[in-house]
Order: structure tokens, then sequence, then C-alpha cells
């Protein structure tokens, strides 16, 4: 009998594996690449160095927010397929290496998207292109061809085909940047090795300064002729002497500012497949990155490998939901699995924060590290997706990086290992505290908590000299001096918290008393944070509703930032007059009458409820702030309002930038009923989910089952909470009881049989309760 059990549960478990879709198929890369989102539809590895994508439009700098991604959905043109992009980011730079395919004569300038055939790009339809992960395609109208582009981690893969008995030649436009302007481009190099193979480098002058990329490019057809351009407008008055050759056509290697190249090949029914290695330190280190990755020219294995990868990544959590939910979850999920990004090649090297050439021994080296956003969601969702060593890496690579720092402090808003000073605070601070409260220690522990107290006490960043001296940031000398007391206070808690756990009570008791600072900008006498004078006095005249110059504050304004103190929600409540208040508060948040237009100028902020903005991240614990009140009904009420205005599964789904990552895993933990309001707490706030089942494979091998039982239009109420059977007594659940699997179940009834949802339940972690 137990033999015939147990061949029956092999075979449900084999009927469920052969019904279960594919999550490629549920995954839609569209998703973001309207308005606000500033997400790329091209082919990437997860976490990988290349992202291989379409840009449409390279606009000057003053005009490039719109196109941080390279690619704008309502575009109708495509310029070419460059090798680097961000998901998400604000700010933006990259699009590396830019190829497109032409067939007849070349032009060497772009055109206007306005004038067909005035330039290389092509015009192209929706209805022509295709996404998924690790895979694109798009027919290019003008030229007639159809591209297709894949990746592996470090290399990007062109397959193109051209209308039959026509010329083919592939351009190289090293000139083209995202967030372009004159004289970005520092100096570049392509040069034609003997046996074909076409290297280079670019240096720019970005949003990190001094930024050098090598390639390595190969082609599976053998070039009938190329030529080399330097196409410089202001050429210096120095050139040095006449290189060998008398044309761009004779000449192997060329150097300049102002880059192109064309590649020419005979006419061929057989597509023709392009493959271009990527390194931060060398041309030789990407010949290297290629030979390992992808050493022969077969686009479908690069393809399957690559969609194997992400397969495997998408399946640690099986979503059950309606359709458009599960759309915009599981690429939800895929935008949160592309950052922070591998950024050294396969032999270890990497390029540094001092610029110069390192080597990682026995960890992955990672950049494109938007902290102050990730720190929030995007990290915390991998610690528990993700196996250990993914945090591990990042820990071992932000400690690197202060190793390596010239100014030995952890990085701000680091990508391709060069840091950008963008953002404020010390946010890689409470990353390394959450790892290690968690117990995830892969790392010298000694080693990170030195650089923590080292980055907090790095006076020149940041007025923190001044932090330190008066426990707030004045608003004289800081035009966002608010948002930095707040913020800065959290990261010091963080320290506090991890010195605690490691025996270090002096270093503890310091960054405790630091914690509290949050208090010194929170004026009790109207109940918001406000910027605040170095004599003492906050400056007036003040509106809590003033964003942008002049404000005080980080990409928002005082009502969102009045309620950043995530380690002591307690404390705030205590200032506020009791719990009825906080509640006020929130409300008359999202209540608020708000013309949008009056924050038209000011950059990232949309997605608006009333003051409450979800498209920028200091809004994004605050629905989960009525737990702390007491209120579940009221957060339960606001993550729906959420959920159905701020996403849907469409290029426009998106009302903010993803901040690579973040809006979307944001998304994730909400759906799935809970959210980090502190990293490092170890603790995860009660919301509601919005599944009726998710299945989460921890990479413990252990399985985390969270049920939505009774949910339905007009049941959208907790009921009762229960963790394997138990029923729950408090509004919040710990790592460890995650990690240890089991079911986490929410049972969902209108509001006035919501009994659970009614009842005092004990509240997650604040320091002025003492839990």
């Amino acid at each position: 009998m137990k033999k015939f059990l147990g061949f029956s549960l092999l075979l449900a478990s084999s009927i469920s594996l052969a019904q279960r879709p594919d999550p490629l198929k549920l995954v839609d890369p569209m998703i973001g690449t309207g308005p606000e989102g500033h997400t790329f539809p091209g082919a990437t590895a997860p976490f990988g160095m290349v992202q291989l994508s379409p840009d449409t439009q390279i606009r000057p700098f003053k005009q490039s927010y719109k196109w941080a991604a390279g690619y704008r959905y309502e575009d109708t043109t495509i310029l070419g397929f460059s090798h680097t992009h961000f998901s998400g980011a604000g700010h933006s730079d990259l699009g590396d290496v830019l190829l497109t395919p032409v067939s007849g004569d070349v032009p060497l300038e772009p055109g206007d998207p306005e004038k067909p055939h005035s330039g290389y790009r092509s015009r192209f339809t929706h209805a022509n292109e295709h996404a998924e992960p690790g895979y694109y395609s798009v027919v290019l109208d003008d030229s007639r061809v159809h591209a297709e582009l894949t990746a592996s981690e470090r290399v990007g893969v062109h397959r193109y085909t051209f209308p039959a008995n026509t010329e083919r030649h592939i351009l190289m436009d090293l000139r083209s940047s995202i967030y372009n302007y004159p004289g970005k481009v520092l100096w570049s190099r392509i040069r034609i090795r003997k046996d074909g193979t076409v290297t280079g480098m670019r240096e720019t002058r970005g949003w990190a300064p001094g930024r050098q990329l090598y390639f390595a490019m190969r082609f599976s057809a053998g070039m009938t002729g190329h030529a080399l351009y330097n196409k410089e407008v202001d050429p210096p008055p120095y050139r040095g002497f006449k290189t060998p050759g008398t044309s761009p056509r004779d000449t192997q290697s060329i150097e300049g500012r102002g880059l192109e190249a064309v590649f020419d090949f005979a006419p061929s029914s057989s597509a023709l497949i392009v493959k271009v290695a990527l390194s931060p330190v060398s041309e030789q280190n990407a010949i290297e990155n290629m030979d390992a990755e992808v050493p022969e020219f077969d686009f479908d294995r690069v393809r399957a490998a690559t969609q194997k990868m992400w397969r495997e990544e998408l399946a640690r959590v099986e979503f059950e939901a309606d359709p458009a939910t599960e759309r915009s979850l599981y690429t939800a999920l895929y935008h949160s699995l592309m950052a922070p990004s591998v950024s050294m090649d396969v032999n270890g090297d990497y390029r540094g924060p001092d610029n110069q050439v390192h080597r990682a021994q026995g960890f992955r080296f990672v950049s494109s590290l938007s902290l102050w956003d990730t720190y929030r969601a995007e990290q915390p969702l991998m610690t528990i997706l993700e196996p250990e060593r993914r945090t591990n890496d990042l820990v071992r690579s932000l400690l690197a990086s202060a190793d390596e720092s010239p100014f030995g402090i952890l990085p701000v808003w680091q990508f391709q290992g060069i840091e950008t000073w963008c953002m404020i605070g010390y946010h890689a601070v409470p990353i390394i505290a959450d790892a290690y409260m968690k117990g995830i220690r892969g790392y010298d522990a000694k080693a990170a908590l030195d650089a923590m107290i080292a980055s907090a006490a790095y006076g020149p960043y940041g007025n923190l000299d001044s932090y330190m001296k008066l426990g707030y940031v004045p608003v004289d000398h800081d035009d966002e001096a608010a948002s930095k007391t707040v913020e800065y206070a959290f990261d010091d808690w963080t320290i506090a918290r991890m010195a605690k756990a490691m025996g270090n009570t002096q270093v503890a008791a310091t960054f405790a008393k630091r914690a509290a600072n949050w208090r010194n900008s929170f004026n009790a006498a109207d109940g918001f944070v406000e910027p605040r004078l170095e004599n003492g006095e906050y400056r007036k005249p003040f509106d809590p509703a003033k964003a942008g110059a002049g404000s005080g504050f980080t990409e928002g304004n005082a009502w969102q930032y009045s309620w950043y103190q995530p380690q002591d929600e307690q404390g705030l409540i205590d200032l506020l007059g009791g719990k009825e208040k906080l509640v006020a508060k929130l409300d008359a948040m999202f209540d608020q009458k708000v013309d949008p237009a009056m924050y038209a100028n000011v950059e990232d902020i949309s997605g608006m409820i009333g003051q409450y903005i979800h498209g920028n991240e200091p809004s994004h614990h605050l629905a989960y702030l009525y737990m702390y009140a007491g209120a579940p009904l009221k957060t339960q009420a606001r993550l729906k309002q959420i959920m159905e205005t701020q996403y849907k599964p469409t290029p426009d789904g998106l009302v903010g930038n993803d901040d690579l990552g973040q809006m979307s895993a944001w998304f994730v933990f909400t759906s799935l009923g809970f959210y980090p309001v502190a990293p490092g707490s170890n603790e995860y706030v009660l919301g509601r989910p919005f599944v009726d089942r998710a299945r989460i494979h921890l990479p413990n091998g252990r399985l985390l089952t969270i049920e939505s039982a009774n949910r339905s239009d007009g049941h959208d109420f907790v009921k009762d909470v229960q963790l394997n059977g138990r029923p729950l007594d408090r509004s919040y659940v710990t790592h460890e009881e995650l990690m240890q699997g089991g079911v986490l179940k929410f049972v969902f009834s209108g509001e006035k049989e919501a009994e659970w949802s009614h009842r005092t339940l004990r509240a997650p972690f604040s320091e002025s309760s003492g839990h």
C-alpha cells in the first residue's frame, strides 16, 4: 500500500509539473517600456553583464530622461542594438557598442525619425516585434532585415536575416550613447585582427566618469570589405601622424572620439550571426569571455541555455492568480532578477572604483548598485529567493569596493565598478546588516562592520560632518537636508543592530544613539519632518507639499518623508500623540486633493494617490504603517488601491521608474502578503495577498506556500492569518519562520466579518517599544 501511495504521489507531482505553464510565456518584457518605467525589451541573462536591446532614440543629454533605457514603446524607428542598458533607472548612461544591419547603401548618420531613409535608423512595427526573457526579435522595415537577439552573461549574439541577393552590412557606431552630449566619448578604438576578430574600446565621461568598456566581435561569415571612420566634429589641433592606409577601406585600426565602422558581407540566404563579448578590463579578456561562453556561432544554443537559466530563476516562485496579475507578477520577478549584474570577466578580473584592475578571489564581483532603491525590497527579496552565495557575492563586492575606493567607503550608486555619487544615504550599510542578521555570513564580518562605520563617519560625504556634530543635516548648506537626516538615522540603526549581534557593545551604543537622530528633524508642533537650520530653528516658511529645488527633500516632500523612521514607528506614534493621530495623518496623505501639474517639473514624482507617490521609493512602506497603529483594515484597503491603480500588464504598466527592480520587488512582496518595512529587523509586516496561491521554492530546499482562502470581490479583508495551522496574534512574520517553509494562510471575508483585522495584534519591531 505504501509503494502504491508513493507512486500515486509521484504521478500526481509529475502531472502537476507537466501542467505548470512555462514561466517564460508569462513574462512580458514590454511592461514598463512605456512612459515612466524605463525598462528595456531586449535580451539578457539573469544578473548578466550584457543587456542587448534596441535603442529607438538617442537624444541630447537634457532631453534624455524619457529614453533612459534606450527604448520607448511609442517610438516608430530603431537606431540599432546596443549591448548595455539599465532596467528602470531614473538617470542613465550606457548604450555601448551600437550595431545595426543595413542592406544596400550605408548611411553613416542616424537620420531623422520623421524622415524615412534619411539615415541608418529603420522603421518598425510592434506587430513584427517579439520579446521574451533571453530573446528579442524585430523586422526592420526599411532595411528589410529580420533581427534576432540573445545573450549569455558576457556575450551578446545577433542573428540577422537579410533579403536575398542584397549586399549585407553591419554598421557599428561608437559615438552613440544613452544620455549623450558632445565630448562624452573621451577616447575609442577599433581594430581588425588578422583572424577577422574586431576588437576595441570606449572610454566615456558620463554618469560614471572615466568608464572604460572593451569589446570583441566575430562574424559567422568572412568579411568582403570594411571601412573605419573617425567622424569627430571638433577634432583636436594635434592628431599625430597619418596612420597607414589611404582611405577608410584600407586601414585596419583607428582611434579617436567619433568612430564608426562598416563591415561588408556577400549576399547569402543564410543568416549572419554576430557575437559581441564585453569586458571592463581589456580586449584580450573580451576575447576570452567569448571563447568561454559562446565558442561557436550557434544562436539557438545560446538562446536555449539562457532561457534555461531564466526558467530556473522564474520557477523559484509559482504564482496562481488571474491572468493579468500572473503576467504582471512574473514580469516583476523577471525585472527583479537583472541587477546587481556581474561586472567581471571569466578569469575574475574586474575594474574597481579606483579605475584599476583587480581580481576577485572566491566571489563574483557585481555592480549596477542602485542602493538607494534596492535596499528597501529588491535585495531583501533576494535573501528569500536566491541561494546565499548571491547575497554573499554582493556583500563581498561592496567590501572590495570600499577597500579599493580612494575614499575608503562603501558604494553609493555604482556601475561597472565606478562610483557615480548619485542619491543620498550610505545604503550599502543596511544591505550588509540585513544579510548578517539573517545569518548570511560568507564574508569577513569584522571587515564588513569596519567598512560600515567608515562610511558612516566619512565627514566630507553628504554633510556627515554636520550630521555627526549637530545630530541632523542643516538645510543652510544642503538642499536635501531633511531627507538625509532620516535616511542616515536608519542606516545608523542597522549598524547598531549588526554591532550588537556581533557583541560590539560600544559601537552598538554609539550608533543606537545616532539612530534616534530622526527626531531632531521632526517638528512635533505640526507633525512633520522639516528642514532645520544650523542655529537649531526650523526653516520658515514651511510647506509640507513643496518638493524639488529648495524643499530640503530628495525626490519628495514632507508628506512622504515624515514617516521615514522604519526602525521606530512607535516613536513616531508617541510624538504624534497616539495611534489615531498616525492613522489620521496617513489618511490625510492618501486622501489629499492634489493637482499633479504642481510637480510637473520635479523628477520622479509619479503614481500619485493624494500625496502618496508610488512612483518613487520613499512612499513604498507607507501603506504598511497602519499596521503599527493597529489598523489592518486600512493597510489592506490602501494596498488594494495601490495595486489596482499603479500596476498593469501593459507597456505603461509601471507608474514610475522600476529602479533596477525595486518597483517590481514591491509588487512581488505585496502580492505575497508581506513587506520588509525595516530591513535588518528580520521581520516582514503583514498586508494581504493578491494571489490565490504562491509556492516559493526556498534555496534551502524547503517549500513556503502562501494561500488565500475565500478571496473574491466583496471579500477583500483578512478574517484570519494562520502559520502552519496556528493562528497569528501579531501583524508580522519573521525571516526565520518564512525560511522554515510551511503554509502561510490568509482567510478573507467582508469588512465586518474580518475578525483578525479587528483584533489588537502585536505590532512589528520598533526601537521605542523594545520589540
